[in-house]
């Protein structure tokens, strides 16, 4: 039986990667060069201070009020790329906005990626 709740659990964890993008940073870079694009940094505002790609908004996605700020601020009608430090905390940022019918393209490497790529 527990094998079976498992399976049923990796089976739906993977199913929510299907619902945005994740790229490396020569993809993000090209999805962020569009001026259309939304760039949101969901990390601390800390560490938003400490650096962050270009323009980007920071909403981070630890706070209690992140699934109504993101809703109140950022339009359904646009390309969202999200990223992080690592690419944790912006999967699962991601995985909040798709849900609620966004189109999101998440760095998968974190901003630490993106700096050791520049």
């Amino acid at each position: 039986m527990g094998l079976i709740a498992f399976i049923s659990c990796m089976l739906g964890c993977n199913a929510q990667t299907d619902k945005f993008k994740s790229v490396g940073p020569e993809e993000f870079r090209a999805v962020i060069a569009d001026t259309a694009t939304v760039l949101l940094d969901v990390r601390t505002p800390e560490e938003y201070a400490e650096g962050h790609i270009g323009d980007a908004r920071n909403i981070d996605v630890l706070s209690d009020d992140f699934e109504t700020a993101v809703l109140a601020s950022l339009p359904a009608d646009k390309t969202i790329a999200v990223y992080c430090r690592s690419g944790r905390r912006s999967k699962k940022a991601a995985t909040i906005l798709a849900e609620h019918g966004y189109d999101v393209v998440e760095l998968e490497t974190g901003y630490l990626g993106w700096i050791k790529e520049k």
